[in-house]
């Protein structure tokens, strides 16, 4: 299997046309970024102005309950409710793009409202005692604050999403799924394999990139992995700790 898989994924006549893998690549890269973005922008200013307010928390457990929605089968539903007042391609890519934008939501908006609502509310009494106003600490103290933890929220849903967009590809779409639906329909295992490698590099590839925007946009002081408990028992650990003789010396002087 794996010298059909090497063949497969090294053959000149995979990787030219439309059927090719640059180009199923392109669509699928289309596909992800165009569901996150439009998640984002629903779920990260709910998630902002919940954790900010702290109103609205059903929303952050509404959405978690949607991913107990199997996304194949609302693929389908959505499908065929939409199909039939749509034309040309959007019949079958606003379903698609709907139920994975559905699918991206609850991780985008529980890490942006644990980011917020982690934040020390020493932090943020300082800051209105300075003369912040609401929205200033808003943008200020708590969105920065809580950038290690929307980060994981959106790497979240981009994994989720890379993985789970080979969906479309069973109502009439492109991308990597393309190999998968085709390989199993022709037999052509080597096909299908290939389509899952190229899948999981592709998430492994979106991870790394994420990772490192997080390392550079977010303040170490935020990602040091050290606890504020931690900090403290190793500024304890570094005092002088009394010793036997030491107590023994300060019961006698002599």
């Amino acid at each position: 299997m794996i010298p059909s898989l090497f063949s497969w994924l090294t053959d000149p006549a995979n990787w030219s046309g439309d059927s090719g893998i640059p180009n199923r690549l392109l669509e699928h890269l289309w596909y992800a970024a165009l569901v996150v973005v439009i998640a984002a922008l629903i779920a990260i200013p709910i998630g902002l102005l919940v954790g900010h307010t702290g109103r609205g928390k059903w929303l952050v457990s509404l959405a978690n309950s949607v991913r107990a929605v199997p996304t194949l089968g609302l693929l389908f539903a959505v499908v065929l409710w939409l199909g039939p007042k749509l034309s040309s391609n959007l019949a079958f890519l606003l379903p698609s793009v709907a139920v994975l934008v559905l699918l991206a939501i609850p991780p985008l908006l529980a890490g942006t409202y644990a980011g917020i609502e982690a934040v020390d509310p020493a932090a943020r009494d300082a800051a209105e005692g300075v003369g912040m106003t609401g929205w200033q600490v808003l943008w200020q103290v708590e969105f920065p604050n809580a950038l290690p933890l929307l980060f994981s929220g959106l790497r979240s849903a981009v994994l989720q999403v890379i993985a789970t967009a080979t969906i479309a590809a069973y109502v009439g779409l492109g991308g990597l799924g393309r190999y998968l639906i085709d390989g199993i329909a022709l037999g052509d295992y080597p096909r299908t394999a290939g389509g899952a490698v190229l899948v999981a590099i592709l998430a492994v590839v979106a991870d790394s990139l994420f990772a490192l925007a997080q390392r550079h946009l977010v303040s170490p002081g935020l990602t040091s992995g050290r606890s504020r408990n931690g900090n403290r028992r190793k500024d304890r650990g570094d005092e002088p700790v009394a010793t036997d003789d030491s107590r023994a010396d300060v019961r006698d002087p002599a």
